[in-house]
Formats: C-alpha cells, structure tokens, sequence
C-alpha cells in the first residue's frame, strides 16, 4: 500500500464521520510541490473528547493500531496522537486543532485538492503548509522543511499569497528563518 492509498481511505472514513479535518505537513507540501518519500501522513482535526470512541471505531482492529486512551487525552489536552497501519508501516498523525486564529484561519483557507480520480481532501493552503514548515525548521533545524517550501514556491510560483504568508511569518517571529528560503 501507498501512503496515496492510505490517505484515501482514511479520508473516507474521516468524511463518513462527519469529523472537520485537513491535510497537512509533508503530503500536503507534495501536493504543492515536488515529490519525496514520506512514510506518514499529517491530519490537523477538530476532535472532542466525547467523541474518541467515535473516531476510533471507524479504524477496523484488525487492519489498523489506534489506542483509545491516547485519542482521549489528545482531544483533552489538544496535543496528538497516531494510528498505524502496521500492513503498510505508515502511520497518520493526527493533531488536535487549536482554538487560535491561526488553527482558525487554516480550517477556513483549506482547499479541496484530488486524491486520484473519484476522490478529493481537504488540505491546508500552500501558505499555511509554508508557515508551519517554517516554525517546524525553528523548532528543529531539519533542512527538509526549508527544501518542501522551496518546493513548494517553485511548483504553485504566482499563485501563492504573499501578504497572508508574511502576515503570519511576521506574527510568529519566522522573518529570520524566512530570509534561509528568500536568500536562495
């Protein structure tokens, strides 16, 4: 199996729910960019702790790993967990959105981009994707982030929104870490 493949069926299971939800972080800066190999899948999702069970229900036991007490205690505290696809060996990060503007502002900008040809998912914009690339390459220093938002830019070119990028660049404090990414 893909990480294309698994994507598509965990959306599909995320749409049947109901659950508001976006694609981001490396496939999302794939579907914008340029490709690379990544064996996870990132999913920011609104997800309240009654409703774990729930989510952890639409993951059949025997093709999926996902612990109902780490769902629980993610949704509380809005921090993360993850569900395997132990078959494959991918997995899907899913990270509690927030209640920011910016988690705000993410959910309103995602865009419906294909998954093949029968299906589409909501993923986070191109601007958004760049943002939080860059506060990951804050965070850590992994040249990685820099190459997927170059890829990015130089694949979307036009069509990226630069006064919204550097609204947030400026917001988060990035401008110096921006500069790594203009300076090339």
């Amino acid at each position: 199996m893909e990480p294309s493949e698994l994507l598509a069926i965990v959306v599909d299971l995320l749409d049947r729910a109901r659950f508001e939800y976006f694609v981001t972080g490396s496939v999302a800066s794939i579907m914008y960019g340029e490709p690379r190999f990544t064996n996870d899948i990132d999913i920011v999702i609104r997800l309240r702790p009654e409703r774990a069970g729930t989510f952890v229900s639409l993951f059949p036991a025997d093709a999926f790993y996902v612990d109902l007490r780490a769902v629980e205690s993610a949704a509380r505290s809005g921090s993360q967990f993850n569900v395997i696809h132990p078959e494959s060996g991918f997995k899907v990060d899913f990270m509690i959105a927030s209640d920011d503007d910016f988690d705000h502002r993410r959910f309103e900008r995602r865009r419906s981009l294909p998954l093949g040809r029968a299906r589409s998912a909501p993923v986070a914009s191109p601007e958004d994707v760049i943002v939080r690339k860059l506060q990951y390459f804050a965070e850590g220093g992994s040249e990685k982030h820099l190459r997927d938002i170059r890829g990015i830019l130089r694949v979307t070119g036009d069509a990226v929104n630069h006064a919204y990028l550097r609204e947030w660049i400026d917001r988060f404090g990035l401008r110096e870490h921006w500069s790594k990414v203009e300076g090339d």
